[in-house]
C-alpha cells in the first residue's frame, strides 16, 4: 500500500468540472488582477468568518507583513510569537523591522505558552503574533485579555486554521487582524501562493487595500508606500469553489483524527483546549524514536513530514537574537519527537486503519 502525506490529485478529480469552469471563466474574461473574482471571493470569505472586511493578497508571509505594517509596527518594536512555527511568522517581524520575541510552547496543545507571553512584556512590545498551530486554536480568549490589558495589538497567524473555532467562533477573527494562507497544501488551498487578512476595523481595511497595492488610492495617485502583493483572478476564482467545500472536508479530516486518536493511545498527541475545534490541517503526534518511526513507516509505503525539526530560536537566521539552546526545552523537545500523519479529506478508511496498524506494530518492535 503506497499512501501519500497528501492527496490534491484526488482532492481535483472530486471537484474538476467546477474547478475547470472556473478558470476558464477568467481566462475568458482576461481580466486577470484586482477583477471581480478577488472581489467576490473577499466577500465570500467575509461572511464564511463573519467579519466584515477580507483583502486578499499574495501569500500568507505577505498577509503577516502588511498586517504588521497596517498597524504601524516597525524599527523599535517586539512582536511576541512561539518557538514552534513555521519560520514565516517570524520573517515577517524582521521584514517589517521589528525584533521577534520568542517564547515558549504548552507542551500539551504545542500552542504559545499563554503565562510565559504575559512575561515576556516589555515598554518596547507592540503586539502579541500566536499561531494556531496544526489548524488548533491557542488560547485566544487569554491572549485577547492579555493584549487588551497591557494595551497591545493582537494578529492573529491563522494560516492553518482555516474553519477552526473557538467558542463557535471562528479563528482569525478575535484579534484586531487574522491572517490565513491558501498556499495548495492548506485546507483551503489556491493552485500557487496566495492569502488574506481579515479584520472588522475599517480604517485597518483601507489601509491594507493601500499597502497591497503599491499605496495607491486609484491608479497612478500614491498616498503612501505599499508593495505587490494581489490575490490574482484565477487563485480567487478556484478558492471560490474550494470554499463551497471547506466544512465538508474539515468534517471529514476530523473523522480521521477522531480514528487516530482513538486508536493511538498509546501515543501523545496534540490536544485541543477545551471549547475548541481543530481542522486539522495537521495530525501530529510524539515518538521517543521519531526518526526509527519515520524510516519504518516509509519502508511501509506511509509517508510522513515533520512540523517543525528546528525551533526558531535555533534557526541559524535568528542567530542575532541572542538566544541558545535550553532556552525554550518544550519546542525543542517536541522538535525531536513530532511526526505528522497523513490526514485529508479523501483519506480512505482502509488507508488510516493501516497507519493505525503499522503504528502500533512499531510500539511491539
Amino acid at each position: 500500500m503506497n499512501i501519500p502525506f497528501l492527496d490534491l490529485k484526488a482532492q481535483y478529480k472530486n471537484i474538476k468540472p467546477e474547478i475547470d469552469v472556473a478558470i476558464k471563466r477568467v481566462v475568458d474574461s482576461q481580466h486577470f488582477v484586482l477583477g471581480q473574482e478577488l472581489e467576490a471571493f473577499e466577500n465570500e470569505f467575509a461572511k464564511y468568518l463573519g467579519v466584515k472586511y477580507v483583502v486578499g493578497v499574495n501569500s500568507g508571509t505577505d498577509g503577516l507583513i502588511l498586517a504588521l505594517l497596517s498597524l504601524g509596527i516597525g524599527k523599535g518594536g517586539e512582536v511576541i510569537t512561539p518557538a514552534n512555527s513555521f519560520i514565516a511568522t517570524t520573517t515577517a517581524i524582521v521584514q517589517v523591522g521589528a525584533r521577534p520575541v520568542i517564547v515558549d510552547c504548552d507542551p500539551d496543545t504545542y500552542q504559545i505558552d499563554v503565562k510565559q507571553t504575559e512575561k515576556a512584556i516589555t515598554k518596547k512590545t507592540k503586539a502579541i503574533l500566536p499561531v494556531h498551530l496544526y489548524g488548533a486554536p491557542a488560547e485566544i480568549d487569554k491572549l485577547c485579555e492579555i493584549a487588551k490589558r497591557n494595551k497591545l495589538f493582537l494578529i492573529e497567524d491563522a494560516c492553518q486554521a482555516h474553519g477552526a473555532t473557538f467558542n463557535n467562533k471562528k479563528l482569525g477573527t478575535f484579534g484586531d487582524l487574522g491572517v490565513f494562507s491558501f498556499y495548495p497544501g492548506k485546507n483551503l488551498g489556491a493552485y500557487g501562493d496566495a492569502g488574506a487578512i481579515v479584520t472588522n476595523n475599517k480604517s485597518l481595511y483601507e489601509k491594507l487595500l493601500k499597502l497591497r497595492n503599491h499605496g495607491q488610492v486609484k491608479k497612478y495617485y500614491h498616498d503612501s508606500f505599499g508593495i505587490n502583493s494581489r490575490l490574482d483572478e484565477i487563485q480567487a476564482a478556484v478558492l471560490r469553489v474550494k470554499l463551497k467545500y471547506l466544512d465538508k472536508w474539515n468534517k471529514e479530516r476530523n473523522k480521521v483524527a477522531d480514528n487516530y486518536n482513538k486508536s493511538l493511545r498509546n501515543y501523545k498527541t496534540q490536544q485541543i483546549i477545551k471549547n475548541g475545534k481543530s481542522c486539522y490541517h495537521l495530525f501530529v503526534l510524539e515518538s521517543g524514536d521519531r526518526d526509527k518511526l519515520q524510516k519504518y513507516l516509509a519502508d511501509n509505503g506511509i509517508h510522513t513530514l515533520i512540523h517543525y525539526p528546528v525551533p526558531i530560536h535555533l534557526q541559524k537566521a535568528y542567530e542575532y537574537l541572542g538566544y541558545k539552546k535550553g532556552n525554550f526545552p518544550v519546542a525543542e523537545r517536541i522538535a525531536k519527537r513530532i511526526i505528522s500523519l497523513p490526514i485529508f479529506p479523501e483519506l480512505a478508511n482502509t488507508e488510516a486503519d493501516f497507519v493505525i496498524k503499522k503504528l502500533l506494530n512499531f510500539l511491539k518492535i
